[in-house]
């Protein structure tokens, strides 16, 4: 069917150039608000109307005459209805629509992606300071994250994944005191216990191996502790070893990868924060003010001057983020998307404005919106009907490895990619755990599996993969009930959806369209018997619901979701 709609589009456009020359650009199909009015409608009417000084109903009978003159519009289209002021409602032949399920089968798993289109992109998602167990909110960034990469790669994209380490600054210090007084015997209450340190049980664990002279080792370092309770600086290092150890199996656990760890310590340790102030100086874009170096970020559009280098000689936090942003440039991704929480939101203009003052003096061409933003709202998790707040191993919130031990790593993906990033999201527990359909994973799932238990039986379920080689020469005629069409104009859908839900970073879009290919596959499976004694009759509808099946695992892989053969 999309070639389908490749076809029609084509001759609308040739229609339209004949009404009004250079309108060809007009062409496009959209979906009709109504299904009973169609199953594509045009627009474009409407938009030469005033152009051509016509009437839009005038117009839309001079075009209707056109398309259904046109080779491409008898072969595929049944009707073409003008509505309203002007619409076109088009109502496509079944065989039209039958196409998309050999164009599905013929895919396969690369169904609804595009070619490599010889761009890059890089995504920074998680970004979490290492100073502790990744927490609900680290797991809806990792899953945003890591959706958001799949699409990209899906429209042709070459995707860079990357890890930002914040091992800088007064956050590590705090971990290292923590460590330091569970080592000396101390814990959260007694008087000696600093008031800003951690307060969770991961504290006293580090501290006992540190104790212990053991060794850990991360994706990026390892360590080897002393055992010395004087030892601040090795217990710093030792710490931020463990932590990072931890927060990678909890990555590993939620089958989360990373292409690089970018470290905040090597931005000052190569110079490159020192290089990002002076280039802003040069620039004439600072000024000293109270003892305070100041970015002249109303000159952006910022709400007000921001603090650069303190007082006291230190950088504020969003100095080493804008030479962390002009390394990206220099590495050559001129795409970029960074995950972060709403709590970012303040630094978004700062950094922007950083980046274009460097950008300007050092002629570099940074778009004014480079980087681009999505920010998520955190997770409120409920269990019982009350909501959980703690984790006895964090101390104060609930763990990723606590949802994912909860409930499943399917789930607690498709649960916190199910909403607009910036909505507040409820993680419920007893539903994620529920086999019913108001568990949206597993009515989902349950549609992949009762699909492939019906293809196992008929032998066209081998080694886990659908046969699609014996269902693509098949007959299709028979699939020209409503219910079958349906289904069929929802797997043709796919293709656009992926598309969409990149451009505007949205892999919520591709649970709300599973949850819909899903319920159409629930109601043409009740509708219609599949394995009849009809053979030819058989054999079509195998083919529509191995089709379904393919479009359901491939848009359950774009959000890092299984799709089971069984349940």
């Amino acid at each position: 069917m999309l070639l389908v709609q490749q076809e029609l589009l084509a001759a609308l456009a040739l229609a339209l150039d004949g009404l009004s020359p250079g309108s060809s650009s007009k062409a496009a199909f959209e979906s009709p608000k109504v299904a009973a009015h169609g199953d594509l409608a045009v627009t474009a009417a409407m938009q030469l109307a005033k152009p051509l000084r016509l009437n839009p109903r005038q117009v839309a009978e001079s075009l209707r005459a056109a398309l259904l003159a046109s080779p491409a519009f008898q072969q595929w289209v049944d009707t073409v209805e003008i509505a309203g002021p002007g619409f076109l409602n088009l109502r496509l032949k079944p065989a039209a629509k039958q196409q998309i399920v050999r164009e599905v089968l013929a895919a396969g798993s690369s169904f609804g992606s595009q070619a490599a289109n010889g761009q890059r992109v890089l995504v920074e998602f998680v970004s979490a300071n290492p100073t502790g167990p990744l927490h609900v909110g680290h797991g809806r960034q990792a899953a945003l994250g890591d959706a958001i990469c799949n699409l990209f790669e899906t429209q042709g994209w070459s995707v860079h994944r990357e890890f930002y380490y914040n091992d800088a600054g007064v956050q590590i210090g705090t971990l290292a005191t923590s460590t330091q007084s569970r080592a000396k015997g101390l814990k959260p209450g007694d008087a000696a216990w600093p008031e800003a340190a951690y307060n969770g049980d991961y504290i006293q664990d580090i501290a006992q191996d540190f104790l212990a002279g053991k060794s850990v080792a991360s994706d990026d370092r390892s360590f080897t502790a002393s055992g010395k309770v004087d030892d601040l600086e090795g217990m710093r290092e030792f710490a931020v070893a463990y932590l990072r150890r931890e927060q990678d199996l909890d990555l590993r656990a939620f089958d989360v990868r990373f292409d690089q760890y970018y470290l905040e310590s090597s931005l000052y340790t190569s110079g490159r924060v020192e290089r990002a102030v002076q280039t802003l100086q040069a620039a004439g874009k600072t000024y000293e003010q109270d003892g305070a170096l100041w970015l002249q970020s109303t000159d952006y559009g910022d709400d007000k001057d921001r603090v650069m280098r303190k007082s006291d000689g230190s950088y504020t936090y969003f100095v080493p983020d804008v030479a962390y942003h002009l390394t990206k440039w220099e590495r050559g991704f001129n795409k970029v998307i960074n995950i972060q929480g709403t709590d970012h939101h303040g630094t978004i203009a700062r950094v922007r404005a950083g980046l274009q003052a460097a950008s300007e003096h050092l002629k570099l061409g940074i778009p004014a919106g480079y980087p681009d933003y999505v920010l998520h709202t955190m997770v409120r998790v409920m269990r019982g009907g009350e909501e959980v707040k703690i984790s006895k191993r964090a101390g104060s919130y609930v763990t990723l490895r606590d949802l994912i031990e909860w409930t499943s790593k399917d789930a607690v993906r498709f649960f916190l990619l199910s909403r607009k990033p910036d909505t507040e999201y409820v993680f419920d527990i007893d539903l994620a755990l529920a086999q019913n359909n108001d568990n949206p994973v597993y009515y989902v799932q349950y549609a992949h599996a009762r699909i492939c238990s019906v293809l196992l039986r008929e032998g066209l379920l081998v080694d886990g993969q659908i046969a699609s080689g014996a269902l693509q020469s098949v007959d299709l005629s028979a699939l020209d009930t409503a219910p079958a069409q349906t289904l069929m104009l929802q797997l043709a859908r796919y293709p656009a959806m992926l598309s969409g839900a990149a451009q505007d970073f949205a892999p919520h879009d591709v649970t709300f369209y599973l949850r819909e290919l899903a319920a159409a596959y629930h109601s043409y499976y009740d509708a219609e018997r599949i394995l009849v004694d009809d053979v030819a009759v058989k054999r079509a509808r195998l083919a529509l619901v191995a089709a379904t099946a393919q479009v359901l695992h491939n848009g359950l892989a774009v959000l890092g979701v299984s799709a089971p053969l069984s349940m």
